[in-house]
Protein backbone atom coordinates (compact mmCIF):
# COMPACT_ATOMS: atom_id res chain seq x y z
CA UNK A 1 0.00 0.00 0.00
CA UNK A 2 1.40 3.59 -1.19
CA UNK A 3 1.23 6.21 1.51
CA UNK A 4 0.77 8.94 -1.10
CA UNK A 5 -3.24 7.16 -1.49
CA UNK A 6 -3.93 8.36 1.45
CA UNK A 7 -3.40 12.25 0.64
CA UNK A 8 -6.66 11.29 -1.57
CA UNK A 9 -8.94 11.27 1.81
CA UNK A 10 -8.78 14.61 1.93
CA UNK A 11 -12.02 15.93 0.10
CA UNK A 12 -13.87 13.69 3.02
CA UNK A 13 -13.22 16.68 4.93
CA UNK A 14 -15.92 18.23 2.89
CA UNK A 15 -18.22 15.58 3.93
CA UNK A 16 -17.38 16.31 7.64
CA UNK A 17 -18.48 20.06 7.04
CA UNK A 18 -21.45 19.27 5.35
CA UNK A 19 -22.25 17.34 8.58
CA UNK A 20 -21.60 20.85 10.38
CA UNK A 21 -23.91 22.30 8.04
CA UNK A 22 -26.61 19.88 8.23
CA UNK A 23 -26.67 19.74 11.92
CA UNK A 24 -25.95 23.52 13.16
CA UNK A 25 -27.34 26.74 12.25
CA UNK A 26 -25.71 30.20 11.51
CA UNK A 27 -22.68 30.52 9.67
CA UNK A 28 -22.02 26.99 9.89
CA UNK A 29 -24.39 26.19 7.38
CA UNK A 30 -22.29 27.82 4.66
CA UNK A 31 -18.80 26.07 5.91
CA UNK A 32 -18.55 24.04 2.67
CA UNK A 33 -19.08 26.93 0.77
CA UNK A 34 -16.70 28.57 1.82
CA UNK A 35 -14.21 25.64 2.38
CA UNK A 36 -14.51 25.11 -1.93
CA UNK A 37 -15.31 28.70 -3.12
CA UNK A 38 -12.96 31.26 -1.24
CA UNK A 39 -10.52 29.24 1.14
CA UNK A 40 -8.92 26.75 -1.89
CA UNK A 41 -9.34 29.41 -4.68
CA UNK A 42 -7.72 31.92 -2.90
CA UNK A 43 -4.74 29.66 -1.64
CA UNK A 44 -4.27 28.26 -5.32
CA UNK A 45 -3.42 31.76 -6.02
CA UNK A 46 -0.14 31.67 -4.11
CA UNK A 47 0.70 27.91 -4.57
CA UNK A 48 2.64 27.09 -8.00
CA UNK A 49 1.18 23.92 -9.40
CA UNK A 50 2.62 21.07 -9.56
CA UNK A 51 3.28 19.25 -12.75
CA UNK A 52 5.59 16.44 -11.79
CA UNK A 53 4.65 12.88 -13.06
CA UNK A 54 5.23 9.68 -11.58
CA UNK A 55 7.80 6.98 -12.50
CA UNK A 56 6.58 3.85 -15.08
CA UNK A 57 7.71 1.50 -12.12
CA UNK A 58 5.38 4.17 -10.04
CA UNK A 59 2.90 4.04 -12.19
CA UNK A 60 2.14 0.06 -12.11
CA UNK A 61 2.01 0.28 -8.07
CA UNK A 62 0.18 2.99 -7.76
CA UNK A 63 -2.50 1.82 -10.50
CA UNK A 64 -2.70 -1.90 -8.41
CA UNK A 65 -3.27 -0.05 -5.08
CA UNK A 66 -6.21 -1.24 -4.18
CA UNK A 67 -6.52 2.00 -1.36
CA UNK A 68 -6.77 4.44 -4.48
CA UNK A 69 -10.64 2.54 -5.90
CA UNK A 70 -11.55 2.72 -1.80
CA UNK A 71 -11.64 6.00 -1.68
CA UNK A 72 -14.01 6.36 -4.44
CA UNK A 73 -16.00 3.52 -2.77
CA UNK A 74 -16.35 5.35 0.22
CA UNK A 75 -17.82 8.31 -1.72
CA UNK A 76 -20.73 6.41 -2.45
CA UNK A 77 -21.53 5.73 0.92
CA UNK A 78 -20.92 8.99 2.23
CA UNK A 79 -23.04 10.40 -0.58
CA UNK A 80 -26.15 8.96 0.53
CA UNK A 81 -25.36 9.50 4.15
CA UNK A 82 -25.28 13.19 3.47
CA UNK A 83 -28.47 13.26 1.58
CA UNK A 84 -30.38 11.53 4.23
CA UNK A 85 -28.91 14.23 7.18
CA UNK A 86 -29.70 16.96 4.52
CA UNK A 87 -33.19 15.78 4.03
CA UNK A 88 -33.76 15.33 7.97
CA UNK A 89 -32.15 18.77 8.65
CA UNK A 90 -34.98 20.15 6.31
CA UNK A 91 -37.91 19.37 8.24
CA UNK A 92 -36.74 22.01 11.25
CA UNK A 93 -39.36 24.56 10.31
CA UNK A 94 -37.68 26.88 12.23
CA UNK A 95 -34.84 27.34 9.72
CA UNK A 96 -34.23 30.80 8.59
CA UNK A 97 -34.19 31.58 4.52
CA UNK A 98 -30.07 31.96 4.62
CA UNK A 99 -30.14 28.47 6.65
CA UNK A 100 -32.02 26.62 4.18
CA UNK A 101 -30.32 28.32 1.35
CA UNK A 102 -26.85 27.65 2.76
CA UNK A 103 -27.62 23.49 2.99
CA UNK A 104 -29.18 22.95 0.21
CA UNK A 105 -26.33 24.75 -2.16
CA UNK A 106 -24.11 23.11 0.26
CA UNK A 107 -26.07 19.56 -1.06
CA UNK A 108 -25.09 20.56 -4.23
CA UNK A 109 -22.06 20.81 -3.48
CA UNK A 110 -21.47 18.03 -2.39
CA UNK A 111 -23.90 16.72 -6.00
CA UNK A 112 -21.53 18.56 -8.23
CA UNK A 113 -18.05 17.60 -6.39
CA UNK A 114 -18.92 14.29 -5.60
CA UNK A 115 -22.03 12.97 -7.08
CA UNK A 116 -20.86 13.42 -10.40
CA UNK A 117 -17.17 14.08 -10.28
CA UNK A 118 -16.63 10.02 -8.63
CA UNK A 119 -19.49 9.28 -10.78
CA UNK A 120 -17.51 10.19 -13.83
CA UNK A 121 -14.14 8.49 -12.78
CA UNK A 122 -16.46 5.35 -11.89
CA UNK A 123 -18.13 5.21 -15.23
CA UNK A 124 -14.82 4.69 -17.17
CA UNK A 125 -14.35 1.62 -15.65
CA UNK A 126 -15.08 -1.97 -17.13
CA UNK A 127 -16.28 -3.56 -13.89
CA UNK A 128 -20.27 -4.10 -13.86
CA UNK A 129 -20.22 -3.43 -9.86
CA UNK A 130 -17.81 0.24 -10.36
CA UNK A 131 -20.25 1.34 -12.98
CA UNK A 132 -23.51 0.51 -11.10
CA UNK A 133 -21.89 2.92 -8.22
CA UNK A 134 -21.75 5.65 -11.02
CA UNK A 135 -25.03 5.50 -11.91
CA UNK A 136 -25.97 5.36 -8.15
CA UNK A 137 -23.66 8.82 -7.89
CA UNK A 138 -25.84 10.51 -11.07
CA UNK A 139 -28.66 9.06 -9.20
CA UNK A 140 -28.81 11.97 -6.42
CA UNK A 141 -28.40 14.53 -9.29
CA UNK A 142 -30.50 13.23 -10.98
CA UNK A 143 -28.33 13.10 -14.35
CA UNK A 144 -28.19 9.34 -14.85
CA UNK A 145 -28.04 9.86 -18.79
CA UNK A 146 -24.27 11.55 -18.44
CA UNK A 147 -23.31 8.15 -18.39
CA UNK A 148 -24.53 7.28 -20.97
CA UNK A 149 -23.28 10.70 -23.21
CA UNK A 150 -20.14 11.52 -21.49
CA UNK A 151 -18.73 8.44 -22.25
CA UNK A 152 -20.08 7.36 -25.97
CA UNK A 153 -21.07 10.89 -27.05
CA UNK A 154 -18.96 13.49 -25.45
CA UNK A 155 -15.61 11.71 -25.48
CA UNK A 156 -16.24 11.06 -29.16
CA UNK A 157 -17.32 14.15 -30.17
CA UNK A 158 -15.05 16.62 -27.72
CA UNK A 159 -13.34 19.62 -29.02
CA UNK A 160 -15.84 19.58 -32.03
CA UNK A 161 -19.09 21.80 -32.92
CA UNK A 162 -20.87 18.52 -32.42
CA UNK A 163 -20.10 18.19 -28.83
CA UNK A 164 -22.66 20.00 -27.04
CA UNK A 165 -20.43 19.93 -24.11
CA UNK A 166 -17.65 21.43 -25.43
CA UNK A 167 -17.84 25.19 -24.98
CA UNK A 168 -17.16 27.82 -27.76
CA UNK A 169 -14.90 30.47 -28.51
CA UNK A 170 -16.45 33.68 -26.93
CA UNK A 171 -19.76 31.80 -25.68
CA UNK A 172 -21.31 32.88 -23.04
CA UNK A 173 -21.52 30.14 -20.15
CA UNK A 174 -25.00 31.21 -19.43
CA UNK A 175 -25.88 30.36 -22.88
CA UNK A 176 -23.51 27.28 -22.19
CA UNK A 177 -25.95 26.07 -20.01
CA UNK A 178 -29.12 25.94 -21.76
CA UNK A 179 -27.45 24.32 -25.00
CA UNK A 180 -25.36 21.79 -23.40
CA UNK A 181 -28.12 20.55 -20.64
CA UNK A 182 -30.93 20.46 -23.53
CA UNK A 183 -28.68 18.63 -26.32
CA UNK A 184 -26.76 16.89 -23.89
CA UNK A 185 -30.09 14.92 -23.01
CA UNK A 186 -31.31 14.50 -26.54
CA UNK A 187 -27.72 13.21 -27.66
CA UNK A 188 -28.40 10.74 -24.53
CA UNK A 189 -31.60 9.55 -26.05
CA UNK A 190 -30.09 9.14 -29.70
CA UNK A 191 -27.21 6.90 -28.18
CA UNK A 192 -29.71 4.56 -26.32
CA UNK A 193 -32.12 4.43 -29.04
CA UNK A 194 -29.04 3.50 -31.68
CA UNK A 195 -28.13 0.72 -29.65
CA UNK A 196 -31.86 -0.42 -29.16
CA UNK A 197 -31.91 -0.74 -33.10
CA UNK A 198 -28.64 -1.89 -33.52
CA UNK A 199 -29.62 -5.38 -31.33
CA UNK A 200 -32.85 -5.50 -33.35
CA UNK A 201 -35.48 -3.94 -30.63
CA UNK A 202 -37.57 -1.40 -29.90
CA UNK A 203 -36.62 2.14 -28.50
CA UNK A 204 -39.45 1.21 -26.03
CA UNK A 205 -37.80 -1.63 -24.91
CA UNK A 206 -37.16 -1.92 -21.12
CA UNK A 207 -33.47 -2.91 -22.05
CA UNK A 208 -33.42 1.28 -23.51
CA UNK A 209 -30.91 2.40 -20.86
CA UNK A 210 -32.60 5.84 -20.99
CA UNK A 211 -35.49 4.51 -20.11
CA UNK A 212 -34.15 2.84 -17.14
CA UNK A 213 -32.92 5.48 -15.89
CA UNK A 214 -35.89 8.28 -15.79
CA UNK A 215 -37.95 4.71 -14.13
CA UNK A 216 -35.04 4.94 -11.32
CA UNK A 217 -35.76 8.32 -11.22
CA UNK A 218 -38.94 9.40 -10.76
CA UNK A 219 -39.11 6.14 -8.31
CA UNK A 220 -36.24 7.82 -6.30
CA UNK A 221 -37.88 11.47 -6.67
CA UNK A 222 -41.25 9.64 -5.63
CA UNK A 223 -39.70 7.53 -2.54
CA UNK A 224 -38.27 11.17 -1.21
CA UNK A 225 -41.93 13.01 -1.80
CA UNK A 226 -43.36 10.14 0.21
CA UNK A 227 -41.03 9.82 3.10
CA UNK A 228 -40.59 13.94 3.70
CA UNK A 229 -42.84 15.91 1.89
CA UNK A 230 -43.10 18.11 -1.16
CA UNK A 231 -41.00 20.71 0.12
CA UNK A 232 -38.43 18.66 0.93
CA UNK A 233 -38.67 17.11 -2.38
CA UNK A 234 -38.32 20.57 -3.78
CA UNK A 235 -34.87 21.38 -1.97
CA UNK A 236 -33.84 17.92 -3.38
CA UNK A 237 -34.55 19.10 -6.56
CA UNK A 238 -32.92 22.50 -5.88
CA UNK A 239 -29.45 20.87 -4.73
CA UNK A 240 -29.77 18.02 -7.67
CA UNK A 241 -29.79 21.12 -10.35
CA UNK A 242 -27.05 23.04 -8.54
CA UNK A 243 -25.41 19.68 -8.46
CA UNK A 244 -25.53 19.09 -12.59
CA UNK A 245 -24.84 22.98 -13.15
CA UNK A 246 -21.50 22.79 -11.32
CA UNK A 247 -21.14 19.60 -13.54
CA UNK A 248 -21.90 21.48 -16.89
CA UNK A 249 -19.48 24.53 -15.28
CA UNK A 250 -16.40 22.24 -15.21
CA UNK A 251 -17.42 21.31 -18.82
CA UNK A 252 -17.57 24.75 -19.84
CA UNK A 253 -13.97 25.50 -18.66
CA UNK A 254 -12.33 22.23 -19.61
CA UNK A 255 -12.48 22.82 -23.24
CA UNK A 256 -13.37 26.40 -23.99
CA UNK A 257 -12.37 27.45 -27.45
CA UNK A 258 -10.66 24.83 -28.26
CA UNK A 259 -11.35 22.56 -31.78
CA UNK A 260 -9.83 19.78 -33.58
CA UNK A 261 -9.04 20.08 -36.80
CA UNK A 262 -12.30 18.22 -39.30
CA UNK A 263 -9.92 15.37 -41.61
CA UNK A 264 -13.05 14.79 -43.34
CA UNK A 265 -16.95 14.08 -43.58
CA UNK A 266 -18.22 14.17 -39.93
CA UNK A 267 -14.09 12.87 -39.16
CA UNK A 268 -11.74 14.68 -36.70
CA UNK A 269 -8.28 14.41 -35.73
CA UNK A 270 -7.31 12.09 -33.07
CA UNK A 271 -8.42 13.81 -28.84
CA UNK A 272 -4.82 14.73 -27.86
CA UNK A 273 -3.68 16.60 -24.85
CA UNK A 274 -3.87 19.88 -26.54
CA UNK A 275 -7.84 19.32 -26.71
CA UNK A 276 -8.26 20.10 -23.18
CA UNK A 277 -7.64 22.75 -20.72
CA UNK A 278 -5.24 21.38 -17.92
CA UNK A 279 -4.66 22.67 -14.38
CA UNK A 280 -1.62 20.95 -12.22
CA UNK A 281 -2.83 22.86 -8.96
CA UNK A 282 -2.60 20.79 -6.55
CA UNK A 283 -5.47 21.75 -3.74
CA UNK A 284 -8.05 21.22 -7.01
CA UNK A 285 -6.43 18.21 -8.07
CA UNK A 286 -7.00 16.75 -4.42
CA UNK A 287 -10.01 17.89 -4.15
CA UNK A 288 -11.68 16.43 -8.17
CA UNK A 289 -9.88 13.38 -7.93
CA UNK A 290 -7.39 14.23 -10.36
CA UNK A 291 -10.01 15.44 -12.70
CA UNK A 292 -7.98 18.63 -13.69
CA UNK A 293 -5.61 16.87 -15.70
CA UNK A 294 -8.22 16.38 -18.24
CA UNK A 295 -5.67 16.38 -20.65
CA UNK A 296 -4.67 13.02 -20.11
CA UNK A 297 -7.92 11.90 -19.45
CA UNK A 298 -9.12 12.23 -23.27
CA UNK A 299 -5.93 11.37 -24.83
CA UNK A 300 -6.51 8.10 -22.67
CA UNK A 301 -10.02 8.15 -20.92
CA UNK A 302 -9.02 4.51 -19.17
CA UNK A 303 -6.31 5.87 -17.19
CA UNK A 304 -7.32 5.77 -13.60
CA UNK A 305 -7.66 9.12 -11.82
CA UNK A 306 -4.25 8.19 -9.64
CA UNK A 307 -1.97 8.40 -12.73
CA UNK A 308 -3.08 10.73 -14.90
CA UNK A 309 -0.11 12.63 -16.73
CA UNK A 310 0.86 16.15 -16.81
CA UNK A 311 1.56 17.10 -20.91
CA UNK A 312 3.51 20.07 -21.96
CA UNK A 313 1.73 20.46 -25.01
CA UNK A 314 -1.54 20.94 -23.51
CA UNK A 315 -2.78 24.31 -22.58
CA UNK A 316 -2.67 25.35 -18.66
CA UNK A 317 -5.00 27.29 -16.94
CA UNK A 318 -3.73 30.26 -14.90
CA UNK A 319 -5.46 28.85 -11.69
CA UNK A 320 -6.90 25.40 -10.36
CA UNK A 321 -11.11 24.51 -11.07
CA UNK A 322 -12.34 26.35 -8.30
CA UNK A 323 -10.59 29.26 -8.99
CA UNK A 324 -11.49 29.08 -12.91
CA UNK A 325 -15.70 28.11 -12.20
CA UNK A 326 -15.52 31.24 -10.52
CA UNK A 327 -14.31 33.24 -13.15
CA UNK A 328 -16.59 31.26 -15.73
CA UNK A 329 -19.56 32.97 -14.41
CA UNK A 330 -18.08 36.53 -14.90
CA UNK A 331 -18.19 36.41 -18.99
CA UNK A 332 -16.19 39.60 -19.41
CA UNK A 333 -13.69 38.86 -17.17
CA UNK A 334 -13.16 35.25 -18.31
CA UNK A 335 -13.16 36.27 -22.02
CA UNK A 336 -10.10 38.55 -21.48
CA UNK A 337 -8.03 36.25 -19.64
CA UNK A 338 -9.08 33.11 -21.31
CA UNK A 339 -9.37 34.54 -24.97
CA UNK A 340 -5.74 35.93 -24.79
CA UNK A 341 -4.82 32.46 -23.62
CA UNK A 342 -6.58 30.75 -26.77
CA UNK A 343 -4.61 33.15 -29.34
CA UNK A 344 -1.15 32.45 -27.73
CA UNK A 345 -1.62 29.00 -27.44
CA UNK A 346 -2.64 29.12 -31.30
CA UNK A 347 0.25 31.01 -32.32
CA UNK A 348 2.72 28.54 -30.24
CA UNK A 349 0.74 25.09 -32.52
CA UNK A 350 0.65 27.26 -35.40
CA UNK A 351 3.98 29.78 -35.75
CA UNK A 352 3.94 31.88 -38.35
Amino acid sequence: MNIRAFKYASPLIVFGMAYFAFTLKGWWVALPLLYAWIFIPLVELFIKPNNENVSKTEEELIKNDPLYDWWLYIIVVLQYVALFYFLQSMKDTTLSSYEIAGRTLSMGLLCGVFGINVAHELGHRVKTSEQLMAKALLLTSLYMHFFTEHNKGHHKRVATREDPSSARYNEPIYIFYFRTVIFSYISAWHIANDEMKKMGLSIFNWKNEMIQFHLIEIIFVGLIFYLYGWMMTIYFIAAAIIGFLLLETVNYIEHYGLQRKPTGEGKYERAMPEHSWNSDHTLGRLMLYELSRHSDHHYLASRKYQILRHHNDAPQMPTGYPGMMILSLMPPVWFRIMNKRIKEWNKIKSPS
